[in-house]
């Protein structure tokens, strides 16, 4: 027969505290969040139960919660399209020995550390059309091309995505640098020996032994941008004519704004399923064994 296993629950004792802090923080939190989602109240007076009209409206009746969601989207596929391949190209850049890389590696760095805020009202002084840094090189150059870029509806989105792109393309470029001195030296030099061209070593050789490194890097990126406020709400609180709305933004103006409380918190439970429905698969897909 099979000896029976001795459970120690002394050991599960242990867990009791961080479990207390984890249902408290996050557990319960979020199910009176969803409590909440679905009611109709201002903060301050007696909630009305209304069950799922909320999310109802939402996704039929309401035209700029679509465009919102349609922003959010736009601006994860910018981040994946743009700013992963930018940052992995700086860290293999940076990865490389030179004279000054480790200044280099602090300067592209350097505006992650910088308060969103801050980095809004500095390009929203870059992007200013009369006095503006842009508009004013173009003029400078003898060039009568003139953008409103915060204004103009059709280009103030990707604006505001280029200015994120400056200041957030730091912190993935350190996850990959971190990953590429970890690469087993041998192995490339063997690949070098080999007569393997070095796109050919980077694609085959480099990008599979960065599996890791590409799960942690794409989910951070995409959750960052399914969330992503600061530099929107510095720059243009949603505008123009909602044109650069992220749920995040709708989210706060609906339950601080107009203290449609119960609409906001429909809003975050949305963002976080959009984040589950994105992120999960993912994760699950690439940190799978082989």
């Amino acid at each position: 027969m099979k000896a029976k296993t001795k459970i120690d629950w002394g050991a599960y004792l242990f867990l009791v505290p961080a479990l207390i802090i984890y249902l408290s923080v996050i557990i319960l939190p979020i199910c009176y969040s969803f409590f909440i989602s679905l009611t109709k109240w201002n903060g301050i007076g007696d909630m009305n139960f209304v069950w799922l009209e909320n999310y109802k409206t939402l996704f039929t009746k309401d035209p700029i919660f679509l465009t919102s969601l349609k922003n959010n989207l736009i601006w994860t596929a910018l981040t994946i399209c743009i700013t992963m391949p930018v940052s992995l190209g700086f860290a293999v850049m940076l990865n490389n020995r030179f004279k000054g890389r480790t200044f280099f590696r602090g300067f592209f760095y350097f505006p992650c550390v910088i308060a969103p805020i801050a980095v809004s009202i500095i390009w929203r002084w870059i992007y200013n059309p009369n006095v503006g840094f842009i508009n004013q090189f173009f003029k400078a150059i003898g060039s009568d091309f003139s953008q409103t870029w915060i204004s103009d509806p059709q280009v103030s989105l990707y604006a505001i995505f280029f200015a994120a792109l400056w200041a957030g393309v730091g912190q993935p470029m350190i996850l990959f640098l971190a990953g590429l001195q970890t690469l087993p030296v041998e192995v490339l030099e063997a690949a070098t020996i080999d007569g393997a061209s070095g796109i050919k070593r980077f694609f085959s050789i480099t990008v599979p032994l960065l599996k890791e490194t590409f799960v942690i890097v794409l989910a951070t990126l995409i959750i960052a941008a399914l969330k992503v406020f600061d530099i929107v709400q510095g720059l243009t609180s949603g505008g123009p004519n909602n044109a650069t709305q992220m749920l995040s933004t709708y989210m706060y103006s609906q339950t601080f704004k107009y203290s449609n409380v119960g609409t906001g918190t429909a809003i975050s439970c949305v963002m976080v399923l959009v984040m589950l429905i994105v992120i999960v698969p993912y994760v699950i897909f690439t940190a799978k064994e082989d």
